[in-house]
Formats: structure tokens, sequence, C-alpha cells
């Protein structure tokens, strides 16, 4: 009988147990659920016990599963103490941000430079969508971190700021003075509704002229003056202007900024990098800021 635990065995137990499913786990891990799942399979061979109870609609922990997570988790502690101590880099690997394409700048370039400082072999990789695909990979364990533009903040988030709507278009354009006004939408803008809905409520009759899943079409659509579009304050694109169109246009609403961070998180650099974002956010969210720690 074998008498060595495998450690990168007991790493997907403990992610299992704290990420409460393979799912998730396998999405912390960088591993597929059936990687996953051949782990804990040989882990169970090895010990002669089952440490996952599978009979219900979520997976649990048997009562040998919570003997072995206590011992578990100071086992993989040590490794990575002695790890971190005799490379004396305890902070490699990879943290994946996804962050809504209208939000990218100004702030996040400043704090990925400042975590490429601080974390130099860490890989961070940047998902780039829309809100409604974040929160989806999210779910499923796909990211270690997302911001979110949205009307309000589900419980495990946190709100970095309150940032209004603004028109924009072509600079010294007149698309926004045309009746029917001619849009330019993403197909999953979160905005898209509300735009309509606020046009609606003040009369102003409106077509989506262009629509895509591209934001640089959308983008290139605007600058030419074909269409107008709404962003958040201080995220507007190169190529076009915020529109002074003197009370023409309807008043937009606010928009929440929010963080979420997997829990658990598994490294601190994952920690640093959300603490350089709230910080960020904190100096100033419609403007470059200094995040210097």
């Amino acid at each position: 009988m074998p008498r060595n635990l495998d450690l990168t065995a007991l790493r997907s137990f403990v992610a299992i147990a704290d990420a409460g499913g393979v799912t998730r786990a396998s999405g912390f891990l960088n591993l597929t659920q059936s990687a996953v799942s051949m782990q804990i399979k040989r882990l169970e061979d090895m010990l002669g016990v089952e440490v996952l109870d599978r009979s219900g609609r979520q997976v649990s922990l048997t009562a040998a599963g919570e003997l072995l997570l206590g011992y578990a988790r100071k086992m993989l502690a040590l490794n990575d103490e002695a790890m971190g101590r005799l490379t004396r880099d305890p902070h490699e690997g990879e943290v994946v941000l996804g962050v809504p394409h209208d939000i990218v700048y100004p702030v996040i370039p400043q704090v990925l430079q400042h975590f490429a400082r601080a974390y130099p072999k860490m890989k961070v990789t940047l998902i780039s969508s829309f809100t409604r695909v974040l929160k989806a990979q999210f779910g499923r364990g796909e990211c270690d971190i997302i911001l979110t533009t949205e009307n309000g903040t589900d419980p495990q988030g946190e709100t970095l700021a309150e940032l209004s709507l603004v028109w924009v278009g072509a600079p010294g354009g007149i698309a926004w003075k045309g009746r029917p006004l001619k849009l330019a939408f993403e197909h999953n803008c979160i905005f898209r509704q509300g735009v309509q809905a606020a046009l609606d409520k003040a009369g102003i009759p409106w077509q989506m002229a262009v629509e895509s899943d591209s934001t640089r079409t959308i983008e290139a659509s605007v600058s030419a003056d074909l269409a107008v579009h709404t962003v958040l304050a201080g995220s507007e694109p190169p190529y076009v202007d915020r529109i002074s169109h003197g009370g023409a246009l309807p008043e937009l609403q606010r928009m929440k900024v929010n963080l979420y961070v997997a829990e658990p998180t598994h490294s601190v650099a994952v920690q640093e990098l959300a603490a350089l974002i709230r910080r960020a956010y904190a100096s100033h969210s419609a403007r470059p800021v200094s995040i210097s720690a």
C-alpha cells in the first residue's frame, strides 16, 4: 500500500471543499473537471475510503473527507512555505482578470503595470468582455477577479464607484440632432435597454442604426457620425467626444462599477491585485489615478 499522499490530489480536494464543487474548483486550478475528478478518484483509491459524498445534488465531504481536510491544509501549507523559502519567490502562477470593454481605460493599465512590478513572475490574463459574459465565467470559476457595470450589486460583490452614463458622438458631429435618433450598440451591452427606455420616456424616436458584437465597430461608426452611443463618464474612447446636447437628449442613469473576487482566493497575489483595483477607484474612478503603495 502506498505510504505517501499525492499533494496534487490533496490540492484538488481542498479546492473542491473550499469552492463547494468540482466545477468551480477546476476553474480555480486551471484544470478540466475530468482531471480534477481523476485526482480525487486516485486519492480515494490510495486511502481506501471515499472523501466526497456524491449522493446529493451538491458534492459534500464524507466523515473521512472532513478528517482528511485538516491534514490536507497543513500539508499544503507546509509544502507551499518550503517552496516559497527555498525558491525565494512564492508568487508564481496566473491570475485571470475580467473587465468590461468600456472600463479597461483609464484604470486597468496602471493597475497591471503596478502589479507587474510587484509580482514579476505572475502572469495576468486579461479578459475583456461584457458584464453578463464575465459574470457567467466567474460563476464557473474561470476568473479570479472581475469588474462589472451594473444597476445593482450581487451579495458577493462590492461597489467601487457610481458613474453617470453620458452621450458620445463624433467630434463636431450632428448625428445627435437627427430624429429618429440613430443609436449604435453592441448586442450584449448592458446599457442598451436603459438608454432606449430613457428615450421612450422623453418622447424621442430612435432607431438601432448600428449593431455589432465588436466594440471597435461601434466606436468606428460613432466616430464617423453615423450614430450616437453611451459610455460611463471618464471612459470615452478615442475619436469621439461627449455630446453637449443642452437638454436635447435625456439625462441617463448612474451605473455601479462592481468588484467580484473569487473565494477562496488561493493566492496572496490575487488579493493584492484586488487591493490595487480598489485603491485605484478610491482615488478617482473617472480619470487616471495614482495607485502607488
